[in-house]
């Protein structure tokens, strides 16, 4: 006779045990349903479960009227796989569950404290319910979703091979009809201007799509669990583009100029340079999903990025390349950061603000942003033709140049993801917070990158080349780290984050 399978126990803790312990039971309990068992305790457990908590799961279906307040001790023995803590107050100091679990923290209100009449009351009780039933249904999305194989969508996990044929593609459209060539990489919006027209308007057709997913509403919700926004963002901005820079300088103009002459190392200086200095956008939430990331928090990631780039990416450019010794153009440069970051980033987040109000969030994330996924796909191909179509002529008589680039740009992903992950832990960042943030540290958002390459140096430039070169190692080098870091997940939480 085969033993029935436990099934996985799921600890959630604070202090007295006889509000938001027992909602966030009731909810998760609901949520996932037989598969896991979910259970409650306390520290200090009153010994009573609140009447006003009863009252408000009533209200939305969830009987949890037979709970009854329960001391951590009871569970110290037993198989626990995940213990949550959701206290929420300075004052209050969250029971600390021993052993190698999964923690997650999310703190909360204690409704228990409300003062005022009884209406009052209520309304508070109803305001953490809901606090607590967003927070742990998506949690229970999770769990659910992990249970399946995770797998990227089939255009991502093989976004290396389109970019292998693009470049096949574009290498025999450049050296078969040079006359066509030519006469596209001459259109430009003005003269002088450096904006290819048929590039600038499919890299609008990248950008803007992406910029339709950034939730700036959620930054708020953050205040409470600052470390891991801080760490990804001391990596991503006074980290990264200067170990590039380093890195570049080192590589391209020292270590390599036996084979690369020194005004096409400068050009791929900066390639490299403007790759790292844009933050990755789109992929981070692909990224985030592979690694069981909290969503909510990488969304926020993502969206304090985005604003951060409005006017740091210029400046940090320029100065950069200055250093480097690569001349770039001020009133250019600004130009690139106006047309492929402002306005885009300003019309997603109109567009959405319009669409959220007046059609609402489920047909706007399960009808409207779908439609764009194809647009995207075909635009990043389209570009990537039209880039290497440009670079035909480099490409066949410098085809070394591609593997040399790779070099710094694969040392980049791992130090800087490596550097985040280990400062994440020693911070006692959340693994599922601290996973998608490696993966933004070590991340490029290479389709502004190519944007701002091309206006800068041309579509037939070493600058824009590095870019691309960034394209094609990225999906295989980040799928590496998001394996290391589920695979080093156990080693991770015994810190007792």
């Amino acid at each position: 006779m085969t033993a029935p399978l436990m099934k996985p126990t799921i600890l959630i803790l604070c202090t007295g045990n006889s509000c938001r312990s027992h909602l966030a039971e009731g909810i998760l309990s609901a949520a996932l349903g037989d598969s896991f068992n979910v259970q409650s305790a306390g520290s200090k457990p009153t010994g009573y479960v609140h009447p006003l908590a009863i009252q408000v799961m009533k209200e939305i279906g969830i009987d949890i009227s037979g709970h009854h307040s329960k001391h951590m001790n009871e569970f110290m023995r037993q198989p626990v796989e995940t213990v949550i803590t959701v206290c929420g107050n300075a004052d209050q100091a969250c029971p600390v569950f021993p052993g190698q679990v999964n923690r997650y923290h999310w703190g909360f209100d204690d409704p228990a404290h409300a003062a005022g009449t009884d209406e009052e009351k209520l309304a508070v009780f109803r305001r953490v319910r809901d606090e607590i039933k967003t927070v742990f249904e998506a949690y229970a999305a999770r769990r659910i979703l992990a249970a399946a194989p995770k797998r990227l969508a089939f255009f991502d996990r093989y976004l290396t091979v389109w970019v292998l044929v693009c470049m096949v593609v574009g290498v025999a459209f450049g050296k078969l009809l040079p006359g066509a060539t030519t006469t596209l990489s001459k259109l430009e919006f003005g003269q002088g201007s450096q904006v290819n027209v048929p590039i600038g308007v499919l890299l609008w057709l990248m950008i803007y799509p992406m910029m339709l997913k950034v939730d700036f509403g959620a930054i708020g919700g953050i205040a409470k669990r600052p470390k891991g926004l801080m760490v990804t963002l001391f990596v991503n901005w006074l980290v990264k583009p200067f170990s590039m820079a380093l890195l570049a300088w080192l590589f391209m103009q020292h270590v390599f100029a036996h084979w690369i002459d020194p005004e096409t190392a400068k050009n791929y200086t900066a390639g490299l340079i403007i790759l790292a200095a844009a933050p990755c956008t789109a992929m981070v939430f692909v990224w985030s999903y592979l690694t069981d990331g909290d969503p909510v928090y990488t969304l926020v990631q993502v969206a304090v990025n985005d604003v951060i780039m409005l006017a740091a990416f210029a400046p940090i450019v320029m100065f950069l390349c200055g250093v480097a010794n690569v001349i770039v153009p001020p009133k250019v440069l600004i130009a690139s950061v106006v047309v492929f970051i402002v306005i885009p980033l300003t019309a997603g987040w109109l567009t959405r603000a319009i669409l959220l109000k007046s059609r609402g969030k489920e047909w706007f994330e399960k009808n409207f942003l779908p439609k764009f996924h194809p647009v995207m796909m075909w635009a990043l191909l389209l570009t990537l033709v039209l880039i290497f179509a440009f670079q035909a002529e480099n490409l066949t008589t410098k085809w070394f140049a591609v593997i040399l680039l790779a070099i710094p740009i694969l040392i980049q992903v791992y130090f800087n993801s490596s550097l985040t992950y280990l400062l994440m832990r020693w911070f006692k960042v959340p693994h599922n917070v601290a996973a998608p943030g490696a993966l933004i540290g070590a991340s490029n958002f290479f389709e502004l990158a190519v944007a701002v390459a091309i206006t800068l140096f041309g579509p037939g430039s070493g600058a824009a080349l590095a870019c691309v070169v960034g394209v094609l190692v990225e999906v295989p080098v980040m799928l590496s780290v998001c394996k290391i870091c589920n695979g080093s997940r156990a080693w991770y939480q015994r810190s007792g984050s």
